[in-house]
């Protein structure tokens, strides 16, 4: 499995109990890829499987981890699944993209390329773009990246195919970056 094709969704934390959960830590909005018999990549690319998973108190048990001891063994490691997989389980609504989709695309303001998305980052329950600035911005005094927050103010469309994102006033939050 290449790096680029697979996605971290959670870490895994300490050991709770005797009978083998551990506490999960989401980096992810979609919580129903955790059931029953769902697999998992591990940092180093070995298959693991849910036995079962608490949402309520953020608790996961896999499979051949029935003691506190074997499951401890996973402490501070990263859970990752396909991109492929993430298309198929996961459910967009209308005008909602993963942000593996967004990621990459160029950010046009007034006709202009502003940058280019590097990555999204979530601020109590807003997100937004971190965009890599243009190089003919960069000589202009202005910072190498800005912030966009992902709302319809300033983000007017996203062309998925294209990877572009159109915009309005964003030049104006590089300038005040």
């Amino acid at each position: 499995m290449n790096k680029d094709d697979k996605l971290e969704i959670a870490k895994i934390g300490k050991a709770v109990g005797l009978a083998g959960e551990v506490k999960l830590h989401l980096h992810t909005d979609f919580i129903e890829q955790f059931k029953e018999g769902a697999n998992f990549f591990l940092n180093d690319g070995t298959t693991i499987k849910i036995e079962s998973y608490n949402p309520n108190r953020s608790l996961v048990k896999f499979y051949n981890y029935n003691v506190r001891e074997d499951a401890s063994k996973l402490t501070n490691k990263n859970l990752f699944v396909t991109i492929e997989n993430t298309r198929e389980v996961c459910e967009l609504d209308d005008g909602e993209y993963f942000w593996f989709d967004v990621i990459g695309s160029s950010v046009v303001d007034d006709g202009e390329v502003l940058g280019e998305v590097k990555d999204i980052e979530r601020i109590a329950e807003a997100d937004y773009l971190s965009v890599k600035t243009a190089t003919k911005f960069v000589g202009l005094d202005l910072p190498t990246k800005f912030l966009i927050p992902y709302v319809d103010r300033y983000v007017k469309e996203f062309d998925k195919d294209a990877k572009k994102i159109i915009t309005t006033d964003a030049l104006g939050l590089l300038e005040a970056s």
